[in-house]
C-alpha cells in the first residue's frame, strides 16, 4: 500500500457494510478517502472509528449511484477538491428479498436492483477511469461482486440480484479487455464475498450460518490494490470457513 499513501480513493456505498469498512481501512492506510452514499451523515460518523490523522483524510460526498447526474457531479467535485481518482472501489448494492422475478407489479423493485448493482457500478467505474486516464494514472478499479455472481443458489429470495452479480463478473472481464486493448496500465479486480454480516444480510437473521465480517472483505480489497504495478488480481473469492454454498 505504500505507493498509494497520499493518493485519492473513492468508495461507493460508503455509509454501511463493506463500503464503510473499506472507507475506514483506506483512510487508515494513508489514502485520502472519499466516501459516496445517499446517507452523508453516516459517512461523516465513520471518522469516530479511525485514528485522528485518518479522520482528517476521510471525506463524504452525497451520491445516489442510480442517478447519472449525481455520479457526474460527485466526480466533478472530487476532481475540483482532491485532483481526481487514483483508486475506485464500487461497493454500493441492494437486494429486494421479498420480490420474485415473476411477481406482478415488480418492475420498479427490479429496476432499482439493476440500476444500483450493475449500471450504477459501470457508470461510476467509467467516471473513475476517465479521471485516471486524464491524469495518466495507473490506477485500480475494484467491483464488489458476490459468490452468487459465479453460481445460482436454489433460493427464492434473490430474484434479479444474482443476475446483476453475474453481470459484474462479465463486466470485469470486459473492462480488462478494454483496458488491455488500449494499452492501459489501470487494473481491475472483482471481490466476491460469501455470506457477510451487513445491514442487507444481518447475522441476526441466520445466527447459525458462518459469516464473514465487512472488515474481512476490506482486508481483501487492500491486498488486491497493494499488489505490485505489473501484477493484477482479477478475482478474489472470500468465504467464511464452513460455508455450505
Amino acid at each position: 500500500m505504500d505507493r498509494w499513501v497520499g493518493k485519492v480513493a473513492v468508495v461507493t456505498g460508503a455509509s454501511s457494510g463493506i463500503g464503510a469498512a473499506t472507507t475506514k481501512a483506506l483512510a487508515t492506510a494513508g489514502m485520502v478517502t472519499v466516501g459516496l452514499a445517499r446517507r452523508l451523515d453516516r459517512i461523516v460518523a465513520l471518522r469516530r472509528d479511525v485514528p485522528a490523522e485518518a479522520a482528517n483524510r476521510l471525506h463524504a460526498i452525497r451520491c445516489d449511484v442510480t442517478i447519472e447526474e449525481d455520479i457526474r457531479a460527485a466526480f466533478h467535485e472530487i476532481e475540483k477538491r482532491f485532483g481526481g481518482v487514483d483508486v475506485h472501489i464500487n461497493s454500493a448494492g441492494i437486494l429486494r428479498r421479498s420480490v420474485r422475478l415473476l411477481d406482478a407489479n415488480n418492475t420498479q423493485a427490479l429496476r432499482d436492483v439493476v440500476n444500483t448493482n450493475l449500471l450504477g457500478m459501470v457508470l461510476c467505474s467509467r467516471e473513475a477511469y476517465l479521471s485516471m486516464k486524464k491524469r495518466s494514472v495507473d490506477g485500480h478499479i475494484v467491483l464488489t461482486n458476490s459468490i452468487v455472481g459465479h453460481m445460482v443458489p436454489p433460493l427464492n429470495t434473490l430474484n434479479i440480484y444474482t443476475a446483476t452479480k453475474h453481470g459484474i463478473t462479465a463486466v470485469v472481464e470486459t473492462l480488462r479487455h478494454e483496458l488491455r486493448l488500449e494499452g492501459s496500465r489501470i487494473k481491475v479486480t472483482s471481490i466476491s464475498p460469501g455470506e457477510t454480516n451487513t445491514e442487507m444480510n444481518p447475522k441476526s437473521e441466520a445466527p447459525n450460518n458462518p459469516m464473514l465480517e465487512p472488515e474481512n472483505i476490506a482486508d481483501a480489497i487492500l491486498y488486491a490494490i497493494g499488489t505490485p504495478p505489473g501484477m493484477q488480481i482479477q478475482e478474489i473469492i472470500v468465504k467464511p470457513v464452513g460455508e455450505a454454498v
